[in-house]
């Protein structure tokens, strides 16, 4: 009657072990990815700005603030003009 005792102890064991491995452990690894990229995105959105702010200030120092803005303002309508001509384009393709 040891010997069952034994054997059934082990037998909940390894079922325990098995649903854990399919499940909590994927879950555990899911998370731990999910965090590492949120991390990972604020920090590169943070670079973002502060590599945008040290340009404008860059270039605010030749042409002072209002020149940056005007510059910086510039570039943004030349990018939406941009972008604009892109979707322009793809909608007709789309409609033919």
């Amino acid at each position: 009657m040891d010997e069952f005792a034994t054997r059934f102890a082990d037998l909940l064991e390894k079922t325990v072990l098995k649903v854990r491995s399919l499940t909590i452990d994927r879950f555990d690894r899911a998370i731990k990815i999910t965090a590492l990229g949120i991390i990972a995105v604020t920090l590169a959105f943070v670079a973002v700005i502060y590599l945008i702010r040290a340009i404008f200030q860059a270039v605010a120092v030749p042409l002072g603030n209002l020149g940056a803005y005007a510059l910086f303002g510039g570039l943004f309508v030349v990018g939406g003009a941009f972008v604009w001509a892109i979707r322009k384009r793809e909608s007709k393709e789309d409609n033919e």
